[in-house]
């Protein structure tokens, strides 16, 4: 009993932190697409990875947000 008492507990905290990864991961700097013209960058979509990027510029790899 005490042993699936500690492994739903387990495996509760392991949920837990899985679902608090994707929010961590979404937290990445992003930048507008104007503002990303504005400060020398130009707006480039990335096929392999399905996101819009601004290169060069002062926000040379940001994603672009719209």
């Amino acid at each position: 009993m005490r042993t699936r008492i500690l492994a739903v507990t387990a495996a509760l905290v392991l949920a837990a932190f899985g679902a608090t990864v994707p929010v961590a991961q979404g937290a990445v700097p992003t930048v507008s697409g104007p503002l990303c013209e504005h400060r020398g960058g130009t707006v480039e979509y990335d096929s392999a990875t399905g996101v819009w990027n601004c290169v060069g510029g002062t926000y040379d790899g940001e994603r672009i947000t719209s």
